[in-house]
């Protein structure tokens, strides 16, 4: 249906014949053979889907994904639809851009629509992605502000505005600099909402949850560590070694970095009965752990914050990510901290800035520690206090047996006897001069 032709200089172009009989050309421009053959290709479903009236998904990302310069050869020969401005429009260009992601995970989905809700909030549905500026996008900070934001979710969705941004850039539809760069998108550690998370009180908790799963989900975040929901939900029956009493966690938020894709973890002690609980109610062929908690609109957090009213205990910030920075802490008391990092899966310095705490634990058992030094310093010091200084009555008694020992002979021979000694009469003198 269609062919490529060599052009001089590298230049390749690809031919084609639309219905009504017309040679057309699309020229590529200075492209390998690998390149050149997967344009073709495209092209090849783009004339299939005008004469089927419809094209494929894998197409229509593709075709949503072109840069305009691209677009606009495929609109010259009537393969695409013109744009007449509409991608430079902000809703329509977010939603192509989901569109083109073939890649992006459920959870980074979540994460997009939720900057494209405040963004569209802000700017409008038809805001030409042109008109945003510098000044625009500290207007979009300060939206989110007035919306009751927190500061990190804030620097988050400026992350992923930028990110946008760069996509629209790329794509020739923004000209000059990213809007939103030099703003801050780096997430800081707020120590004022950590919370550790007793034993007592997530006993408390896993009482009310309202069934085995939900024991699980809770028990996998404060015994285990896990990052809720993204390795709840990935883990599988096969990556539980029942046998060695390890578990194989597959971390989506790592994967992109080699070696990192998952983590061996112990079965603790804490994990096993929940695990084996959910394992005797399972369905026989059942692939996943959790398996009936993994609709994407399901809110776990809210759920949570409900059984933790309902066990009576009080709601602390960030309740999923304070179970895991909980066990850690916990964790970090028993074993070397690399051990304890690769079990998290998190490097020292994450762990140190966003997770390790400083408890009331640590400050009563530095006070129950110190007492025996502290008792001994002080003991020594009294003892060399009463060394250099003993009491007046003793003081007396040396003095008074020094006295009574003392003889003629512990005087030199040619002393004077004391018998001997005439004391001067001296006149009384009145004490009141």
């Amino acid at each position: 249906m269609a062919s490529i032709t060599n052009d001089p200089n590298g230049r390749k172009r690809i031919q084609f014949v639309d219905g009504e009989g017309i040679r057309k050309s699309i020229r590529l421009g200075k492209a390998t053979v690998k390149q050149a053959e997967a344009f073709k290709v495209k092209v090849e479903s783009l004339i299939g889907g005008i004469i089927t009236g419809s094209t494929d998904d894998e197409t229509n990302r593709w075709l949503a994904g072109l840069d305009d310069r691209t677009y606009s050869k495929l609109t010259a020969v009537g393969l695409a639809k013109s744009r007449n401005g509409e991608r430079a429009m902000l809703g329509a260009f977010i939603d192509l851009y989901i569109q083109g992601r073939s890649d992006i995970k459920p959870r980074t989905l979540i994460n997009v629509k939720q900057v494209r809700r405040f963004l569209v909030g802000c700017f409008g549905e038809k805001c030409n992605l042109r008109a945003i500026g510098p000044s625009e996008a500290e207007d979009f900070r300060l939206y989110m502000l007035k919306a009751g934001l927190g500061e990190n979710t804030i620097r988050r969705h400026i992350g992923r505005a930028r990110q946008l941004f760069k996509a629209a850039i790329r794509r020739g539809m923004v000209r000059g600099a990213n809007p939103f760069e030099g703003m801050a998108a780096t997430v800081r550690a707020d120590k004022a909402r950590m919370f550790f998370i007793t034993r007592e009180d997530a006993t408390k908790v896993l009482d009310a949850c309202p069934d085995a799963e939900w024991r699980l989900l809770f028990a996998l975040s404060r015994y285990g560590g896990l990052r809720c929901p993204s390795e709840h939900l990935a883990l599988k029956w096969s990556d539980v070694d029942w046998d060695k009493g390890r578990i194989r966690v597959p971390s989506s938020k790592t994967e992109h970095h080699e070696g990192k894709e998952c983590r061996m973890i112990p079965m603790f002690p804490e994990l096993r009965s929940h695990l084996m609980e959910v394992f005797e109610q399972a369905k026989p062929g059942t692939e996943y752990v959790i398996s009936r908690y993994r609709n994407a609109n399901a809110n776990l957090r809210t759920q949570l914050l409900r059984i933790i009213s309902k066990a009576g205990v009080v709601a602390w910030p960030k309740p999923w990510h304070n179970l895991r920075s909980t066990r850690q802490t916990e964790l970090a008391e028993k074993y070397p901290i690399h051990v304890v990092c690769a079990w998290l899966g998190n490097s020292r310095a994450v762990a140190q800035e966003h997770y390790l705490q400083i408890t009331d634990a640590h400050f009563a058992q530095a006070i129950v520690d110190g007492v025996p030094a502290v008792e001994a310093a002080a003991g020594e010091q009294a003892a060399h206090i009463a060394a250099q200084y003993p009491p007046e009555s003793s003081r007396n008694e040396q003095e008074a047996v020094g006295c009574g020992t003392q003889n003629h002979a512990d005087f030199p021979s040619d002393s004077i006897p004391y018998e001997t000694l005439q004391v001067p009469n001296y006149p009384r003198q009145d004490s009141n001069l």
